[in-house]
């Protein structure tokens, strides 16, 4: 059919450079030229694909394909002054995005979804919030079987607030888990070279801690965050669920309403993982199963014991004795 016929037909421009695959100012032109009879359906008004043009790099892609294929985590640029060496003139970028685009890509170490049997893990991190005061740092600890969650807002990451946050998270369980899973937290962590086979190496005041109190301390491995994500996905939670949209006075009632939120909402959901409330699975498996209490708080080495209050000496007072004679004297 001829363009004039369509144009008749009251079909737009955009609908024809749709159909037959022309641009819209291909037809513009054809029209404001006269050029009403071009038949569209004839196949001639197409746009053919432009032919391949031959770049520098392409007779040398092998050698990059065969590179990769024996050590895939070269970099462009070992690869650049590779072909370089072997007569390349043209430039890095070219270079550049051809390994990028084929660079076999490693499979991704899959993870395993686990449940934690009954008082044997929690898992704790720290989350960094901004108030009108200043930043605050909450501490959050998740029992990972029953999902019950715990949090506290304080100034610092330190460890004496971590050891403080855990005996109050411990006390609000009501006992201890097995063992506690960190994220390369700062205070637990001193060092982790895991990866390279290497060795973790853990704080040894917070070892102490840990044996204080009967719990077995664990790291994530670096980059492997996703294993814990019994307290990543909370602390989400916790950022739209709590802290978005409220108002806050001061520390005191930020945590206060943090505790509020705990009780009527965090701890009493339907959990989209169990399918149960926090605080059912918990009463019902949990709480019995975790260790008990420490009969004390921790002691850190090198602080100091509480001095005792001395009690005041009694104030003496110097009496004269004298015999009852002089007083019947002194009455008469």
């Amino acid at each position: 059919m001829l363009l004039r016929h369509y144009l008749e037909q009251g079909v737009t421009k955009t609908e024809l450079s749709r159909r037959f695959g022309v641009s819209r100012r291909t037809i513009h032109e054809w029209i404001e030229t006269g050029q009403l009879d071009r038949d569209l359906e004839g196949g001639g008004t197409r746009y053919s694909p432009r032919p391949a043009v031959e770049h520098k790099l392409d007779r040398y892609k092998g050698i990059i394909d065969a590179r990769l294929a024996e050590f895939p985590r070269l970099s462009a640029k070992r690869l650049y002054d590779e072909v370089r060496a072997a007569g390349y003139t043209g430039g890095y970028v070219r270079v550049r995005g051809y390994v990028r685009a084929v660079r076999p890509r490693e499979p991704e170490e899959a993870v395993v979804r686990f449940e934690t049997p009954a008082g044997r893990q929690g898992q704790v991190d720290f989350a960094t919030f901004t108030l009108p005061w200043g930043r605050r740092h909450a501490l959050v600890a998740v029992l990972s079987h029953s999902r019950l969650l715990w949090l506290r807002f304080y100034r610092r990451q330190t460890m004496a607030v971590l050891i403080e946050g855990l005996e109050s998270a411990f006390g609000w369980f009501g006992g201890v888990p097995r063992e506690l899973l960190f994220d390369q937290m700062r205070s637990v962590v001193l060092s982790d070279s895991r990866v390279g086979g290497g060795q973790l190496v853990l704080n040894a005041d917070f070892l102490r801690f840990a044996a204080h109190w009967g719990f077995r301390t664990r790291a994530c491995r670096p980059y492997r965050a996703q294993t814990k994500g019994k307290v990543e996905r909370p602390i989400r939670y916790i950022r739209n669920s709590f802290f978005y949209g409220r108002e806050f006075v001061n520390d005191e009632d930020l945590n206060e309403q943090a505790l509020l939120w705990l009780e009527r909402t965090a701890n009493v959901r339907r959990h989209g993982t169990t399918g149960e409330r926090p605080v059912d699975r918990f009463e019902r498996d949990e709480q019995q199963a975790l260790l008990p209490l420490a009969s004390c708080p921790y002691r850190r080495l090198g602080a100091r014991l509480p001095q005792p209050t001395r009690r005041p000496l009694p104030v003496t007072v110097d009496v004269e004795r004298r015999p009852l004679s002089v007083y019947a004297e002194a009455v008469s």
